[in-house]
């Protein structure tokens, strides 16, 4: 009886052992939703977006315009500087598409230097409280 008990476990590990290296390799592997390179992609068109509204911001917290209206609010462009690039990428987008909105109004004669004046202001001093918030 013993032997006829060996024997089918014999069998039974060479059926296991057969089925285990007729499965193909892919079966075990895992496959990713999401490929290096889209996710490299993915970094890179993010990373580029946030460098294309700080310099957005950056453009136009250096106006001339922006300079004296922080001037005579009595907000520093040092600290409004620094504190930029500690903004989330959502918020820095909001700032950035507001800042080129009122440019753009600027430019157009829709705005007076008065209204850009206050949307400076509005905009240093919201980059201040959003950073020291944190």
């Amino acid at each position: 009886m013993k032997k006829y008990l060996f024997r089918a476990v014999d069998v039974l590990f060479v059926l296991l052992l057969g089925v285990a290296l007729a499965t193909p390799q892919d079966v075990f592997a895992q496959d990713h939703v999401i490929t290096s390179s889209d996710l490299q992609r993915d970094v890179a068109a993010a990373s580029a977006s946030r460098q294309k509204n700080l310099a957005q911001l950056e453009d136009f917290l250096s106006s001339t315009e922006a300079q004296h209206a922080m001037k005579s609010a009595h907000v520093s462009y040092q600290e409004v500087q620094k504190a930029v690039p500690q903004l989330s990428d959502d918020e820095l987008a909001m700032l950035s598409a507001r800042s080129e909105k009122a440019q753009k109004d600027f430019v157009a004669g829709t705005l007076s230097d008065r209204d850009l004046i206050i949307i400076l202001v509005g905009i240093a001093v919201l980059i201040l409280v959003i950073v020291a918030v944190r």
